[in-house]
């Protein structure tokens, strides 16, 4: 264990930190041996699926202060609040940590609904919203929101990667659509209609959107079935993935089934859905399984798992969030140790939005994370997955969406 754990600590991106200035200049939560740093997460609600991205954040720091002493000398001190998934919590939790608790960054926050709803009020006060796990075009938007800086595989990128795939293999595809009525939804359409150009129209037969707060979306499947439709993209979270994988199921649906990567969680939406439900869905995949066979030697999933097993010992690690928030805390971690004794917020956004060709470990061979002062969108490129009934199985190489 303890052999994994410091190849972990070898191997992050942290090691590779600019040396510190030497005079020091410090922001607002920042002290010769402290940074403060503010977190919401849905821990319960609607939302609260997503809770690993706080655990998940809390752990990989904590493992930092305990191996490595913090960041330059400088224990991370990550105060994680609940905002049940709900914007006005969200709202009222942020001005608490950044106006009574003076964090000098929010990091590794979700929910795009909730980032969305604190993003005017964090670009006004210049406080660094950076690396959540939540995206829609308008936390993208590097010139009107510019301290807003997500790490996320952008909905409408993925959205235009499916719509890019479908064009080139399935041109006469008959599509339908179901869509969560919200900024996650939405992004993922646009992306996906722009991809498909001008026969979008022409292909997408049927659409129909839900709720969050739905019970079910049993009625919406049987809309959709009835168009007929032999394509069915299903751009929804967790819960509304589920009921609609075990819905097609209940009815003998054989479409062709693809299944945001969001809702791609082998535990936390196909088991409950269904196995047999859930064979031969289509999905993208941008990062490593943590029990797919292929990847069973490789030291970057080993050493995640060897971190898992000691900070997370309840936590399932094949969660997709799980791997997503680890490689965030990776980048907010890098971010920080480049800033050295310049710790204002202005450097730290300035750190972020410089990160070029960074290697994360758990990113597909081939992959890095790229952003530009002028672009946040730091991954453009995903595969194509089959699930076969025990993991997600390759079915493209890597299919990029240009700048």
């Amino acid at each position: 264990m303890r052999s994994s754990l410091i190849g972990l600590l070898a191997g992050a991106a942290i090691a590779t930190a600019l040396p510190a200035h030497a005079q020091k200049n410090y922001g607002p939560g920042v002290t010769d041996t402290e940074i403060k740093l503010g977190q919401t997460v849905a821990y319960s609600g609607p939302g609260s699926a997503y809770s690993m991205v706080g655990r998940m954040s809390v752990a990989y720091f904590k493992m930092l202060n305990e191996t490595q002493g913090g960041i330059n000398g400088r224990k991370i001190n990550l105060l994680s609040l609940d905002d049940a998934y709900s914007p006005p919590k969200t709202v009222e939790a942020t001005r608490k940590l950044v106006e009574s608790e003076h964090v000098l960054a929010m990091v590794n926050s979700m929910g795009t609904a909730a980032q969305t709803s604190v993003q005017k009020y964090l670009n006004a006060r210049k406080v660094p919203q950076l690396l959540f796990y939540a995206s829609s075009p308008g936390l993208h938007d590097a010139k009107a929101t510019p301290w807003t800086v997500p790490f996320s595989f952008a909905y409408n990128i993925e959205g235009s990667i499916y719509g890019k795939y479908l064009l080139q293999n399935r041109p006469n595809a008959k599509i339908a659509v179901l869509y969560q009525n919200d900024d996650v939804g939405k992004s993922y359409i646009k992306g996906f209609r722009e991809a498909l150009g001008p026969k979008a129209d022409q292909m997408i037969v049927k659409e129909a959107s839900a709720e969050v707060s739905d019970p079910t979306v049993d009625s919406q499947i049987l809309q959709l079935h009835a168009s007929g439709a032999d394509t069915l993209m299903v751009f929804t979270s967790n819960k509304a993935g589920a009921q609609a994988i075990r819905k097609v199921g209940a009815i003998g649906w054989k479409p062709f089934f693809v299944v945001a990567y969001v809702s791609s969680s082998i535990s936390g939406v196909l088991t409950p859905a269904g196995l047999d439900n859930s064979t031969g869905l289509v999905s993208s995949a941008w990062f490593k399984s943590p029990f797919d066979p292929r990847w069973k030697d490789d030291k970057a999933v080993q050493d995640y798992l060897a971190f898992f097993k000691k900070y997370l010992p309840d936590d399932n690690p094949g969660d997709t969030t799980s791997v997503y928030t680890y490689m965030g805390a990776k980048l907010a971690a890098l971010a920080l140790a480049r800033c050295g004794d310049n710790l204002t917020r202005e450097n730290l956004l300035k750190q972020v939005t410089t990160l070029k060709d960074v290697e994360l470990g758990m990113l597909l061979p081939g992959m890095t994370v790229n952003y530009r002062p002028d672009d946040y969108y730091p991954i453009r490129q995903a595969r194509l997955v089959k699930f076969d009934g025990k993991s997600w199985v390759p079915m493209s190489e890597l299919i990029t969406v240009e700048r």
